[in-house]
């Protein structure tokens, strides 16, 4: 008799894993030996800043973070993520009861579907968007309804589009800005509109603010919390990985209303114990030291920016530069899908982007580039794709 194991059904309605498909494509090409360009991903390219490697190096030799932290993170470190949303954003939060400690970002992205819907639940999640979003709603049993970012609306969602049906059923809404894929923003008005969305509606806002630091041309992103109300419908999602390039330590936070804040710490107590201690200490050394390194980095992407622009501009390749974030969101030339136009590219001119489709169905005709290598490596992606002839 056969030995059968049969997943959870749970299991199989998870989505495809696009970066997953996309990395692997990348890696075939380039173990022929070609020399691959990979703009496909979001993953920073340069180093912690040396100051927190070494207070992680110090703070690993001490005893008391060898046994089990504190099953919701030590009280150091939710203090320091308040001190830095006090001084960036002028917003008060308790660390006691408004802040609870993720392994970084994404697990707060899923975990947040777990706490609040139940199957036949619906979820607006904006497209295109984070494919992480879906992967935690499917994982609820519950359904999407899906918020079309166009161009014409400054990539913002258009509250009045959503169908009534929707809005019925409705419980939980991601936003994201600076946004991933599109790189807009979004102003007080917006996020002032959102807050009275919610409250009308019954629904509770995740903002995404993961690139919360990178805004250019002097701008500075806001944070949804900074509008008056936020607290009351919803909470922010907010992440070293991006700010102080620490995408391989695991460090984010859920902040702003405490019940929710309270069912993610309650989830988390029966998944995780806490962060390793020498982390969270590096990761407050990270958020109350000198920000001089953030500055720097932001000033790093916006001359990649200007670069790329620069030379995109001259191959004919037309588009508006971002506002935030670190990626460039570009239409693909006439004839091409997204898909058919990336894998040109990684094909002709071994340059890896990722198609606007695995973003969701408004996602197509565009490509999602990263501001993740060199300016000089920047401008030879141009140049590769210039001489295709394309525009």
């Amino acid at each position: 008799m056969t030995f059968t194991i049969t997943p959870a059904k749970r299991l199989q309605t998870l989505p495809e894993q696009f970066f997953a498909a996309l990395v692997a494509k990348a890696n075939a090409r380039a173990a022929t030996g070609r020399d691959v360009i990979n703009l496909g991903q979001g993953n920073p390219d340069l180093p912690t800043p040396s100051t927190i490697v070494d207070r992680l190096k110090n703070a690993a030799e001490n005893p008391k973070y060898h046994k089990y932290p504190p099953f919701r993170g030590f009280p150091f470190l939710k203090e320091a993520v308040v001190q830095r949303y006090k001084e960036d954003y002028g917003v008060d939060l308790n660390p006691e009861t408004e802040v609870a400690v993720l392994f970084g970002g994404k697990s707060g992205l899923i975990e947040i579907s777990q706490c609040l819907l139940n199957p036949g639940d619906t979820c607006l999640v904006p497209d295109p968007g984070y494919p992480d979003y879906w992967s935690g709603v499917a994982l609820a049993g519950a359904e999407m309804a899906f918020m079309p970012l166009r161009e014409e609306k400054e990539f913002l969602p258009d509250y009045d589009a959503i169908s009534s049906s929707d809005l019925e059923r409705a419980k939980l809404m991601f936003l994201n800005y600076p946004n991933n894929p599109t790189s807009a923003v979004a102003n007080a008005e917006f996020y002032e509109q959102t807050v009275a969305f919610a409250k009308k509606n019954g629904i509770v806002v995740a903002s995404d603010f993961a690139y919360g630091a990178i805004g250019f041309d002097g701008n500075r992103p806001i944070s949804f919390l900074e509008t008056p109300g936020a607290k009351e419908v919803g909470i922010e999602f907010y992440t070293l990985s991006k700010t102080y390039n620490m995408a391989g330590w695991r460090v984010g936070f859920a902040l702003g209303n405490p019940e929710i804040v309270e069912m993610i710490n309650l989830i988390q107590d029966h998944m995780y114990c806490s962060l390793f201690g020498g982390i969270q200490e590096a990761a407050s050394e990270a958020l109350t030291g000198p920000q001089q390194s953030v500055r720097e980095l932001v000033s790093i992407y916006e001359s990649r920016r200007n670069a790329l622009y620069e030379a995109l501009d001259e191959i004919g390749w037309k588009a508006n530069k971002p506002a935030g974030s670190f990626f460039c969101w570009l239409p693909v030339p006439e004839g091409h899908t997204s898909m058919s136009f990336a894998d040109l590219l990684l094909e002709k001119a071994d340059v890896v982007v990722a198609p606007g489709s695995g973003f969701g169905a408004h996602g197509e005709g565009y490509v999602r580039l990263g501001l993740l290598t060199t300016e000089d490596r920047l401008r030879e992606v141009a140049a590769r794709i210039g001489r295709l002839g394309l525009f």
